[in-house]
């Protein structure tokens, strides 16, 4: 985030949108510094950058110049900060929250694009910055947050608030900070400031340590085969792709398959050797469980308990009651309300679902001589794959042909895009990148003035987290003067040299979803940086990119993108009947693995600060499955709690429930664009106006039900997945 929050680590982490190769990237060697002692001004971060839209120049920074930068940037913001807290004239709204809002712009600049290799393009010396920097960041949040004179300052404004005749969004600005700081310990006594400033770093420290632990227990995880006849049923593409990923770890004459962030591994719906599926997913499974260095449970235990201690002292029952006090949902006891109501529609589809699969693997063994065998989790995505075939007639490698990477970029993305926003894009090829696959585009508004900068990497890496996400290089504001650089982040399989990368249907529905968010990046309208863009609720922020999954498959987007990459036919139209028709299949196990995911994550956060660190991991994972009541033999959940980046890492702690909420929203919004036209400039303006553009600008619940003409309701939701009674 911008203005005076530095919390811009966190990224907006996407990957439940899809079941979200090539060489290895190579970690680059640590660079002498462009910064010697005392000459921190020669540092690329001291200024703004002079490239377009202040997008950060990749290629003069070195990856020694971040630490210095961070180091700098807090001195320049704590010392910013120190000069309004003791500003002797009485506290306006101008010489505080305004002046705070203007503080720590080298520390923004240099946190945003910090986040971005870490997260994209990570090495050695970056994660040793991360692991460094983590506690100086919290406890450089903590001075702004716990600083007395200034909390004083805030507090004497939001007293005389309803006389300060402020517009509405200044309004918005003070009391959210002012209950920003009330939720970050602002009213507690020196001694528990003191105790919290300690959680603080604690937490930051071993969240820190988590992540690097996961990405090296991902990349050594990933299956090596050495026959590749166990590599049957994968395409040609694919097993290349596999020995590409093999040469990039100099294992000569043998095959790679790289874990992605989920448990289900893509590769597992097309493997037809049940011994290597087992193997893929165990790896999968255990990635983190080793015993080893990489082995996260003791540390994801020590969080947990940290948050909760830190709750208590908070004032609160659990983390989950402190951290939803300024979500939508507000209290834990909505969330599982919330839950509740999904799971036994999403459980008895899924059973439903895993009959039907047994019942195809039985026939299927019995017609090869074989005795059968018990559908298990790496059973599901091949079998249930056949029975796809068998309802839909609807094979995935028959629609791959029609989804070429760049094809479904312009032609489908960009172009639903321009329908309803008028946007056009035109690719930049002299704006510097952090890795050679980034792609740059700038981005035209409908009156042909320039909007933002996008960038977009696509292909997976072994030094790249998991999953998919967007998130700023530069955010926008009026106050500022800065217009928006946003980016896009996936782990699509990388083709060999020469071969088109061709996308499954998940991996489209990826790009339009972490697209909805770079909207939302983009159309960002607002004069306060801390308001700006997708700086909003957890249950809100997902809301934008799920609505434009959307457009995927309507009809006039579909046509203009879904076309055969060798012959530019469009895709016949019995084949898009049966896209269509099979858009609720899968939809219990789908449901009910992220259902269970987000139950998982209560779990953990609604502990007592009374109860011991969990001992066993496992043990405590087993238990909330069970009496949540999603531990399905058949469907485990999107995330173990050993590798749940989302919750340990990446600020989705006690909120990874957003994406079934934002569901919510998105499928009645959608729902309201089909009562008024469905997609037109009209509808897209009036969307972007009054909801893409206002950022935190106003009381999210009020934002909606303006647009809307009424609160949401869960009603659309149910129709769209599937979890209607008889629906099929």
């Amino acid at each position: 985030m911008q203005g005076f929050k530095t919390r811009v680590l966190a990224l907006a982490c996407c990957a439940i949108a899809a079941s979200c190769v090539g060489m290895t990237a190579q970690a680059a060697a640590p660079a002498a510094s462009s910064t010697k002692a005392g000459n921190i001004t020669a540092n690329p971060f001291y200024k703004p950058s002079t490239l377009p839209f202040q997008a950060p120049d990749f290629s003069k920074i070195k990856d020694s110049d971040y630490q210095p930068a961070m180091e700098e940037g807090m001195r320049q913001q704590s010392a910013e900060i120190e000069k309004i807290a003791n500003n002797p004239a009485a506290p306006t709204f101008d010489n505080t929250l305004v002046a705070m809002e203007k503080s720590g712009q080298m520390l923004t600049r240099v946190m945003l694009a910090f986040s971005t290799v870490a997260g994209a393009n990570t090495d050695d010396t970056l994660q040793k910055v991360q692991e460094t920097e983590a506690p100086k960041l919290s406890a450089h949040q903590d001075s702004i947050y716990l600083n007395p004179k200034l909390f004083a300052r805030i507090q004497t404004l939001y007293n005389q608030r309803d006389s300060l005749k402020l517009d509405p969004e200044s309004l918005r600005l003070l009391e959210w900070d002012y209950k920003e700081f009330v939720l970050n310990g602002a009213k507690l006594s020196a001694a528990d400031k003191a105790k919290l400033e300690q959680f603080n770093e604690q937490e930051a420290s071993l969240s820190a340590k988590f992540q690097n632990k996961l990405l090296a227990a991902a990349k050594a995880g990933a299956l090596v085969v050495g026959d590749k006849a166990k590599l049957a049923g994968l395409s040609d593409a694919e097993i290349d792709a596999a020995a590409a990923a093999a040469k990039g770890r100099k294992l000569a004459g043998k095959w790679v398959i790289p874990l992605q962030n989920t448990t289900q591994q893509p590769a597992l719906a097309s493997l037809t050797d049940r011994d290597t599926r087992h193997q893929l997913f165990e790896n999968s499974w255990t990635r983190a469980e080793k015993g080893d260095a990489n082995d996260t449970r003791d540390t994801i235990a020590q969080i947990a308990k940290i948050r909760a201690e830190k709750a208590k002292l908070l004032g609160f029952d659990s983390y989950a009651a402190w951290k939803l006090q300024d979500q939508m949902a507000k209290t834990p006891a909505t969330v599982m309300d919330f839950l509740d109501k999904l799971v036994p529609a999403e459980t008895a589809r899924a059973t439903a679902e895993a009959n039907e699969i047994q019942k195809t693997i039985d026939a299927d063994q019995a017609k090869a001589g074989k005795p059968t065998f018990k559908l298990e989790p790496w059973d599901w995505q091949l079998y249930a794959e056949q029975v796809r075939k068998q309802k839909y007639d609807l094979d995935e490698s028959q629609i791959k042909p029609y989804f070429e990477l760049n094809n479904v970029l312009q032609n489908g993305v960009f172009y639903a895009a321009n329908q309803l926003y008028g946007l056009t894009f035109k690719e930049r090829k002299d704006i510097p990148v952090w890795q050679p696959d980034v792609r740059v585009f700038e981005v035209y508004d409908s009156n042909g003035k320039p909007l933002a900068l996008f960038y977009c990497d696509y292909f997976k890496r072994d030094n790249k987290s998991g999953g998919a996400w967007m998130s700023n290089l530069v955010n926008e504001s009026t106050l500022l003067g800065t217009k928006p650089v946003v980016y896009n982040v996936a782990n699509f399989t990388k083709p060999a040299a020469g071969q088109p990368a061709l996308l499954s249907w998940d991996d489209v529905i990826t790009m339009f979803h972490e697209f909805g968010h770079a909207l939302n990046g983009m159309f960002a309208d607002t004069k306060y940086p801390s308001l700006s863009g997708a700086n909003t609720a957890r249950d809100f922020v997902e809301f934008p990119s799920q609505f434009n999954e959307h457009w995927a498959l309507y009809p006039t987007v579909f046509a203009h993108y879904a076309k055969n990459y060798k012959t530019g036919e469009p895709m016949p139209k019995a084949l898009v009947e049966k896209i269509k028709k099979s858009q609720l299949f899968n939809k219990g196990y789908d449901m009910t693995e992220a259902t269970a995911a987000a139950l998982l994550d209560m779990s953990w956060h609604t502990l007592p600060a009374s109860a011991p660190k969990v001992a066993d991991v496992d043990a405590f994972e087993a238990k909330s499955l069970k009496d949540n009541h999603v531990d399905l033999s058949y469907v485990p959940p999107r995330y173990r709690s050993s590798y749940f980046l989302h919750i340990w890492g990446n600020g989705y702690a006690a909120g990874y429930y957003a994406y079934n909420w934002t569901m919510m929203l998105a499928d009645d919004a959608y729902g309201w664009f089909e009562e008024h036209g469905g997609l037109t400039r009209a509808n897209g303006d009036r969307f972007r106006q009054m909801v893409l553009s206002r950022g935190n600008t106003e009381d999210l619940a009020k934002m909606y039900a303006d647009w809307r003409g009424r609160a949401p309701n869960i009603d659309a939701m149910k129709k769209d997945r599937g979890l209607e009674p008889g629906k099929k």
